[in-house]
C-alpha cells in the first residue's frame, strides 16, 4: 500500500508527517505493551520533531531508534541523535531507558555490530529474522539516497543482516545504516521529503525503470507493510506528469 499526500509548505508536511506517526504509534500501543520507532536525521524533520514535541502524547511506552547515524559523538553538530534530543527528546520527556541510539563516537564498524546486537535483543530476534518496527521514519537526499544507502552502495541488496558502517565517498565521511531488510520489513514507513532539490530524486523513484545502484530508494519505495509519503508542493511536482 502506498499513498501520497501534498501539502503547500515544508512546515505543513512535516507536521501531518508527525501527526501521522503519532497515529500509528497510538493504534499499536492500543494493541501491545509498547511501541517502536526509527527516525532519520537532516534538516527535513526538524519541524516534525517539534510539532510531535508539543503533542499531548504519552511516551513512556515507546522505543526510539535511529535509522542512521553520522560517525561522530552525540554532541556533534552533525548527529542525528543530537537533532532528536535538541527537537523532541527533552520537550517530550521521552525516558532514556527508551532509547536506542547508535554509539557513533566508537568505530564505525563496532558501533554497527552494537547496535546491531542491540536490536535483535531488543526484538528478542532468532538469527536471520528481521525486526518489525510499528513505524520507521524516512527521507531521501537529492541523489535518491535513504537512509545512508547512498548511489554505488552495494549493501542495498543486503536483506539479512541488520546494521552495517559505510564509507560516504562523496562526503569523504562514515556512517552507520539500518539495511533494507530492517527497513522493508516495517509495520509502516512514513516518508518526508521536502524541497525542490528533490525533485529529480522523486521523478528517478516514482518514474524510472528499477536501478537501485544508480537510485537507492527505488528499492524502499515498496516495503510490504506499506508506506505513506508526505510532500511539499515543489517536491511532489514530478508526481503530476
Amino acid at each position: 500500500m502506498s499513498d501520497t499526500q501534498v501539502y503547500p509548505t515544508p512546515r505543513d508536511a512535516a507536521e501531518h508527517c508527525g501527526d501521522f506517526i503519532l497515529q500509528l504509534l497510538k493504534e499499536a500501543l492500543a494493541n501491545q505493551p509498547a511501541a517502536t520507532l526509527a527516525i532519520s536525521g537532516g534538516s527535513t524533520p526538524r519541524p516534525m520533531f517539534e510539532h510531535m514535541a508539543k503533542a499531548r502524547f504519552d511516551w513512556s511506552r515507546v522505543h526510539l531508534f535511529w535509522v542512521d547515524e553520522r560517525a561522530v559523538p552525540p554532541t556533534d553538530s552533525q548527529s542525528n541523535y543530537r537533532l532528536a534530543d535538541e527537537t523532541l527528546i527533552r520537550a517530550a520527556q521521552i525516558p532514556g531507558a527508551n532509547l536506542h541510539r547508535v554509539q557513533a563516537e566508537l568505530d564505525p564498524a563496532e558501533a554497527a555490530r552494537l547496535y546491531s546486537e542491540e536490536i535483535r535483543s531488543f526484538f528478542a530476534l532468532d538469527a536471520a529474522v528481521m525486526p518489525q518496527f510499528d513505524v520507521i521514519h524516512r527521507g531521501i537526499g537529492p541523489d535518491a539516497h535513504t537512509a545512508s544507502l547512498f548511489p554505488g552502495e552495494p549493501l542495498i541488496d543486503d536483506r539479512e543482516n541488520l546494521v552495517a558502517a559505510v564509507y560516504v565517498e562523496k562526503m569523504n565521511s562514515s556512517r552507520i545504516t539500518m539495511l533494507p531488510g530492517v527497513l522493508l520489513a516495517a509495520k509502516h514507513t512514513a516518508m518526508l521529503v521536502c524541497g525542490a532539490d528533490k525533485v529529480d530524486a522523486v521523478g528517478h523513484i516514482f518514474h524510472d525503470k528499477l536501478d537501485a545502484r544508480k537510485y537507492p530508494a527505488q528499492a524502499l519505495s515498496h516495503p510490504p507493510g506499506g508506506i505513506t509519503w508526505f510532500f511539499d508542493v515543489p517536491a511532489a511536482a514530478p508526481l503530476e506528469s
